[in-house]
């Protein structure tokens, strides 16, 4: 149902720093790219996800309880994007494990600019 997802930098070199690791990792790499937006995924593939400055000039900000979440292939997938993410610049907002019942395996961090994500396997 979603095409893509679009996270606000203030700093676009730090945010494709970041976002190449975490798609390296995901077997995919930039599809699209500008002087103020960079866009990763695979064309005709699931969804992507853009970094880019904001449209109207204002400094990007993070919006309260928004959240992206990256499917992974398995829970080491989830360990590893996770600690990519820590060694891209990221930060910790939980990490790698079970969270309630049903199999859902997580970890949770956020961008350089402060953007959640989350990275998860179900089952």
């Amino acid at each position: 149902m979603i095409g893509y997802v679009t996270v606000g930098t203030n700093d676009l070199p730090r945010a494709a720093q970041f976002y190449d690791a975490i798609a390296a990792e995901m077997g995919t790499g930039r599809m699209m790219e500008f002087d103020t937006f960079i866009a990763w995924g695979t064309p005709g593939g699931g969804c992507g996800i853009a970094a880019t400055k904001p449209f109207d000039g204002s400094a990007a900000t993070v919006g309260n309880g928004v959240m992206a979440a990256i499917e992974a292939r398995d829970a080491a997938q989830v360990d590893r994007l996770y600690q990519i993410a820590l060694d891209n610049g990221g930060s910790d907002e939980g990490a790698p494990g079970p969270r309630g019942d049903g199999g859902f395996y997580a970890a949770y961090f956020r961008d350089p600019d402060g953007n959640k994500l989350n990275a998860f396997v179900m089952g």
